[in-house]
């Protein structure tokens, strides 16, 4: 398989400096306010972006070092396969984050909920369409039981 290569269209800005402490997902992140620099040879992209309450960040886990096929989550003490979790070490260090949009200063995204850390490249952004995005699940595997202490969950700084 060949390699892919992405270039970053951005720097997300936030006010974690590191992995330890940082939120673990959006919904652990109510209200932290961050800012998306978008490149400006990428400005024009953002034309009627501000039609969107909230937005999906696609970005690079650039703390990330090397990776584990099991990994013990942080809300779980057993050994889990990376692909079943959203740890940050992965073979492909892609996050994605959910966030709301503020506003819009021309090249300057305003968002709130924001779980990412400092100075993480951003490589897309899309716009979030519930009737697009929602989908009634059956199961949520192994976190079905865990999911209700994520609004508790910070990053114990494992995982890079």
């Amino acid at each position: 398989m060949d390699e892919i290569r992405y270039k970053p269209i951005g720097i997300i800005h936030s006010p974690f400096q590191q992995p330890r402490g940082t939120p673990i997902q959006p919904a652990a992140a109510r209200d932290i306010e961050g800012t998306v620099e978008v490149a400006s040879e990428f400005g024009e992209g953002l034309k009627d972006i501000d039609g969107f309450s909230h937005i999906i960040l696609i970005y690079h886990f650039h703390l990330s070092r090397g990776y584990l096929l099991k990994v013990k989550p942080y809300m779980d003490d057993q050994s889990r396969g990376i692909f079943a979790t959203r740890a940050p070490g992965r073979p492909n260090p892609i996050g994605i984050s959910m966030v709301r949009l503020v506003r819009v200063d021309g090249n300057t995204l305003h968002i709130k909920d924001t779980d990412i850390i400092d100075g993480t490249p951003l490589l897309d952004i899309k716009p979030y369409v519930p009737q697009f995005d929602i989908r009634k699940v059956d199961k949520i595997g192994w976190l079905g039981e865990k999911v209700n202490k994520l609004s508790r969950a910070k990053d114990d700084g494992r995982f890079v």
